[in-house]
Parts: C-alpha cells; sequence; structure tokens
C-alpha cells in the first residue's frame, strides 16, 4: 500500500488540497488498490486517533489563546515590547520579535501569533517606514517560537507521542530554544535594519513609564507561568491546566483589561471551533495515515535500516536534521510528529540521546516548515491578513533563513539548552 499511498498524498498536496484531506483521501485510495481492508478502518482509526482525555488540553488552549489575543491584551503586550526595544535600530522590527515571543506564553501557536500581533505589528512597521514585504516576511520568522515557548500545542501532541518525555517537561525544555531562535531573528533583524537605514521607533521612555506599562502586561504575560507552575508541582494536569486557562483568560479579559464583554464570546468560541476542528481533523487523519505504516512495517524497515548503519548521537542528529526540514517543507509540524515520532524516538533514545533534547530537535526542525514553500502555512497566513503576494514575501525572506538554519544547529549541538530547565525544575 505504500507505493500508492506516498505519490497519492503528494499528488494532491500538490493540486492544493488541505493536508488533512490529502491524508485521508490518500489513505482510501492505498486501501482501495492495494489492501482487502474495509474502508471503515479509515474512520475507526481517525476516531482512535481523537479519542484520548490529554488531546481535550488542545481545544481548551486555543479556546483560550483566542480570548487572550484580543483587544487590550493585545495591546499591552505590544506597548511593552515596544517601551522594552522600541528606541534601537530597527526598533519597530524588534518589537514584532519580543512582542511574537511574548504571546507565545499565550497563544502556543505559530499561526495566531501571525494572524493577530503579527498582523497588527506589520502595519504599525509600515508606518513607521519599514517595507511591507519585509515586515510581512519578519512576523513569520518571530512567530516560529509560538510552538516553541510554552504552552504549546505541538508539544502536546507530542508527549501523547513518546513516552519518555511529559508534557511538563517539554514545557520546560522549550522555554531556552525559543529565546535562541527570538536572539537569532533580533540580530537578522538588527543587520538589515542596519544596511537598510530602518530608523528607530520612538525615544526610549523613561523607566518608570517601563515600568507601569510593564505592570499593565504582567496579568496577560503570568498565564505561562499558571499553566506551568501548576503543571510542575502537581496541582494540575497539563489537561486541567488548559480548563483553568481558558478561566484565567476570561477573568482577565473581563475585570482586568475590562476589554471582553459577553456579546463578544459566541464568536469567540466560534472561531476556536473552527480552528480546533481544522486542527482535530488533521491528527484524525494523520492517525489513520500512520496506521497504514505501521501495518505496513515502515516504521520497523526503517528503523532498523538506521540502527544498521551504526551512526553516532551527533551524525544521527545531523541526518534527522536533514529529514525532517525536507519532511516540513511538504507536511505541517502536527501531522509530521505523529507519523515520524513514534519511529525516530525510540532510536535517539538507544543512542544516549536526552527525550527533551531530541523532543525540541524534531519540534523547531518541523516548525521550520511552516515558514518554506510550497506548504508554509505561515506564508500564507500573513500573505493573506496584510495582502501581500507569497513570492513577495519569500524573496525577503533568506537572512531569517539563514537565522533560524543557525539557531537550530545550536539547539541540535548544545543540549544544556534544552535539558538544563528541565532538570532544574525537577522533571
Amino acid at each position: 500500500m505504500a507505493e500508492i499511498l506516498f505519490p497519492s498524498l503528494f499528488v494532491l498536496l500538490a493540486l492544493g488540497l488541505p493536508v488533512a484531506f490529502a491524508m485521508a483521501i490518500a489513505v482510501f485510495v492505498a486501501l482501495s488498490f492495494g489492501s482487502s481492508y474495509p474502508h471503515l478502518v479509515v474512520v475507526k482509526e481517525m476516531f482512535s486517533g481523537l479519542d484520548s482525555f490529554p488531546l481535550l488540553a488542545v481545544p481548551f488552549f486555543i479556546l483560550a489563546a483566542e480570548i487572550m489575543t484580543g483587544g487590550a491584551v493585545t495591546l499591552a503586550v505590544l506597548r511593552l515590547a515596544q517601551s522594552l526595544v522600541g528606541h534601537l535600530r530597527g526598533g519597530l522590527g524588534h518589537a514584532n520579535v519580543v512582542s511574537s515571543a511574548m504571546f507565545a506564553g499565550i497563544s502556543g501557536s505559530a499561526l495566531a501569533d501571525a494572524a493577530g500581533p503579527g498582523s497588527m505589528m506589520v502595519r504599525m512597521m509600515e508606518k513607521g517606514g519599514y517595507h511591507r514585504a519585509y515586515a510581512g516576511a519578519l512576523t513569520i520568522a518571530s512567530a516560529v517560537v509560538g510552538p516553541i515557548i510554552p504552552p504549546s500545542i505541538t508539544m502536546i501532541i507530542y508527549a501523547m507521542q513518546d513516552q519518555n518525555v511529559s508534557v511538563g517537561s517539554l514545557f520546560m525544555a522549550g522555554v531556552l530554544p525559543g529565546l535562541v531562535l527570538t536572539g537569532f531573528v533580533l540580530v537578522a533583524n538588527a543587520r538589515v535594519s542596519a544596511r537598510r537605514g530602518y530608523a528607530t521607533g520612538e525615544p526610549m521612555p523613561p523607566v518608570s513609564e517601563i515600568v507601569r506599562i510593564a505592570i499593565h502586561a504582567v496579568p496577560a504575560l503570568l498565564l505561562i507561568f499558571l499553566i506551568v507552575g501548576g503543571i510542575r508541582f502537581g496541582i494540575f494536569t497539563p489537561t486541567e491546566a488548559s480548563v483553568i486557562a481558558v478561566f484565567y483568560s476570561l477573568l482577565v479579559g473581563m475585570f482586568v483589561y475590562r476589554s471582553l464583554r459577553i456579546r463578544h464570546l459566541p464568536e469567540i468560541i466560534l472561531r476556536a471551533a473552527l480552528v480546533s476542528g481544522a486542527v482535530l481533523l488533521i491528527l484524525g487523519a494523520a492517525r489513520a495515515f500512520a496506521w497504514i505504516l505501521i501495518i505496513e512495517g515502515i516504521p520497523q524497515f526503517l528503523a532498523e535500516t538506521i540502527i544498521a548503519w551504526d551512526l553516532s548521537p551527533i551524525l544521527f542528529l545531523l541526518a534527522v536534521n536533514l529529514l525532517l526540514l525536507i519532511f516540513g517543507l511538504f507536511m505541517d509540524p502536527l501531522p509530521g510528529v505523529m507519523i515520524l515520532v513514534p519511529i525516530l524516538a525510540p532510536i535517539s533514545f538507544a543512542l544516549g540521546i536526552d527525550p527533551n533534547h531530541f523532543a525540541i530537535v524534531v519540534i523547531v526542525n518541523l516548525t521550520l516548515g511552516l515558514t518554506t514553500p510550497p506548504v508554509g502555512s505561515l506564508i500564507f497566513v500573513v500573505s493573506s491578513t496584510v495582502g501581500i503576494r507569497p513570492s513577495v514575501l519569500i524573496r525577503e525572506m533568506p537572512p531569517f533563513f539563514l537565522a533560524l538554519f543557525a539557531a537550530l544547529m545550536l539547539i541540535t549541538f548544545v543540549p544544556f539548552l534544552s535539558t538544563w530547565l528541565p532538570a532544574a525544575s525537577g522533571f
């Protein structure tokens, strides 16, 4: 069936079908022409892939992000980012990057960061004298940190595929790598801004004003500490944390920033339901796709082949980087995690690679695929929200591709970045 499954998938993706539909239809085609299994097994496997209590965290975190990323909450974080770095050369660009890092602790999604605060920053940067295409490309690069800094939907799915890690340990493991990615994108923005003569944003405000702005943004930024701290000290599970995040977001939106009204909730819930439906449909289709790979023995064959090569841990990580970067050209992170992690994680563990470190390497690699054509979801999200052709955005991306790749290499070959915080936190 595999000889039918993969060509069908690539053809459907090339025709522009959404990933979830492409995978599901490819599975149906493979069953129709390559096996005697009934088609009902596809529905069964899709349902089995979603019949999981920990998976409830996904829609609740998405709902919390929808509540938190509106109105006054967004403006509070953007103002804090601008007050901290807006006075530097390329200051509005730096504010874009820093605000994305802050919103990563709220949304857990690269696409949400790019579509929400990212699109606002593009308009602000254009008014400040930046080329709109450059502002859009910077937004794409800075949004990569969304699934790396906790909470992260991708990390929740990863922990369901690898029993050697937990959601809490992955949340802690992602903090320093997320800051590394942010730092490299800041450097790239500084270099381009200096070369093109992009001016600073505004004069640096007085320290007292920065403190006042920071205090105003604290309720929004406390969400990450609430989630990670509660999981770390055993107060609640990751699934329970997602529900608490929703109630905390409601309280902050209604009673702290007072920008959320009851009449807004139906629209917010509808948006969260649509996003959740899309994510869960991808996960269900990926489960059916992975089922065919398993019954065909492909994971076992690949594992035995890689083990037979007798690679050192460093060579194995290099090979994984290459494989995942190519895979990310055609597939979103969530199905990538569900299909590849059950194959690669046991091999990495057998080679003595720390499970948290390997998880972060995988997640960063697959997330970078959001910035690369032909699938590159971040490219198309930014293109549609700010009205720029994808080809124009891609021409502005090379400095950021270089920065993100350099950050990936550092994260890959310095395990300390991914292992120190989980160990220090007791995971």
